[in-house]
């Protein structure tokens, strides 16, 4: 049985420019935010996932499975390697778009396991844009950055305001994130929450 591959992305779309004051190529992009599951470091069980700004329209990002991740046993959880590339993705969007977004719509591509122990390097890029809404890709690969890919992910992300999360979100999660965004812009000049 054939699988048909639908075309990515799925509509007529710009080209996704990266913000003139996006990071360059070679800068380390840090914690959004402590607690987020995805980057944060006081998130124990967390994925403490780590991204580089590559050259174009690429964010390049790792993280090492441990045995808080697994599902079956020895073996990464499928949804928490979807989460995985929902922070590697949506990280892509939020440092070299600078505009607050959300996923609207992810889809993963489970091609091999991935090993308790082992370091998933996913590479995301910029694929477009259609009004609101930014198109995204990545690939995973095991173990290396030229390692076969063991997962491949595409994703919908739509450009919010910041009420989306004033008017959603925890006020006391908010008053943390509003200060480790002002630590970040004070130590690396990081971009505003709502520019």
């Amino acid at each position: 049985m054939s699988r048909v591959s639908q075309p990515w992305p799925p509509v007529p779309v710009e080209p996704a420019v990266p913000h003139p004051k996006a990071p360059v190529a070679g800068t380390e992009l840090g914690v959004h935010f402590g607690e987020c599951f995805g980057c944060g470091d006081e998130a124990d069980a967390g994925l403490h996932l780590r991204s580089t700004v590559g050259e174009g329209q690429v964010v390049h990002s790792r993280f090492t499975v441990t045995a808080a991740h697994q599902g079956a046993p020895g073996l990464a959880h499928g949804g928490l390697l979807a989460c995985a590339f929902d922070e590697a993705l949506g990280s892509t969007v939020g440092n070299l778009m600078r505009r607050p977004a959300v996923t609207g719509k992810l889809e993963t591509d489970f091609r091999r396991p991935v090993p308790v122990g082992s370091t998933l390097f996913i590479t995301a890029r910029l694929d477009g844009i259609a009004g609101r809404k930014i198109y995204v890709s990545a690939d995973g690969r095991l173990d290396a950055e030229d390692g076969p890919i063991a997962v491949s992910a595409r994703a919908l992300f739509i450009v919010v305001g910041f009420d989306h999360f004033s008017n959603h979100g925890d006020p006391q999660a908010l008053e943390k994130l509003a200060a480790q965004h002002e630590k970040n812009q004070r130590e690396r000049g990081d971009w505003e929450i709502n520019p």
